[in-house]
């Protein structure tokens, strides 16, 4: 989407990052990086800055900061929206548990050994520890800080997106039993799901929580669409 909007003269366009990422990719538009401080900062931000709109394009897990930007928007009559990518269903060959949370998932594993894919993202591997019986490989972009305690667990450093043939060659070089993920949704990292059907692997699935407060779109096309009839609307009262 910021790409898209690079190129629109007549928007003043800022992307903000949680700053989680040390090396975050390159992007089209000018970058702030960094929590707001909780919702009372988010809308000083927002007045400081005159913001017209906001688009809540955050990670589908990232429930704070959702509900942050609507109660800010609402308290600034800022005009918001969410682009929520769709999330993954299971389809013929699957093997899916479903499950609430991380720790939950991994209390799903059970009492046996098993060799664990865990591709949660860095901030909740540490659940893993509850069970350190498991043998696990945790893939993250930055380096799970502090390690985890388990005494058998390997680290796979790397951004997606992650294509099928990698995922599957994955899979089987470290033989993997079980994949815990969670339902982001999107192609990006929806390799590993393909891959675990093709090989009869099991997906503890980590499944979203209902989230309230903006409306929802889930792709860019439809998000730009929105934009574009806010920016028209704008321009008709001479804004």
């Amino acid at each position: 989407m910021a790409v898209s909007l690079a190129t629109r003269a007549e928007l003043d366009v800022v992307l903000s990052l949680a700053g989680r990422t040390a090396d975050p990719a390159p992007q089209p538009v000018p970058v702030r990086s960094g929590g707001f401080g909780g919702v009372d900062g988010l809308i000083r931000y927002l007045r400081d800055e005159a913001i017209d709109l906001l688009i809540d394009a955050t990670h589908p897990f990232a429930a704070r900061i959702s509900a942050n930007a609507a109660r800010a928007a609402d308290q600034c009559d800022a005009t918001a929206f969410a682009l929520r990518r769709s999330a993954w269903v299971p389809v013929e060959g699957d093997d899916w548990l479903p499950v609430h949370s991380v720790s939950q998932a991994i209390a799903a594993l059970g009492a046996a050994p098993l060799r664990v894919f865990l591709a949660t993202g860095r901030r909740e591997a540490h659940q893993a520890n509850a069970a350190p019986q498991h043998h696990y490989w945790v893939r993250s972009v930055d380096p799970v800080e502090p390690p985890l305690t388990v005494p058998h667990v390997s680290y796979i450093h790397s951004r997606g997106p992650f294509r099928l043939a990698d995922e599957l060659d994955m899979l089987q070089h470290h033989r993997i039993e079980v994949v815990v993920a969670k339902n982001s949704g999107g192609d990006a990292t929806y390799g590993k799901i393909e891959a675990a059907r093709q090989l009869g692997i099991k997906v503890i699935m980590v499944e979203r929580a209902e989230t309230a407060g903006l409306p929802v779109v889930e792709t860019v096309e439809a998000a730009l669409d929105r934009i574009d009839h806010f920016v028209s609307s704008l321009m008709n009262r001479g804004v």
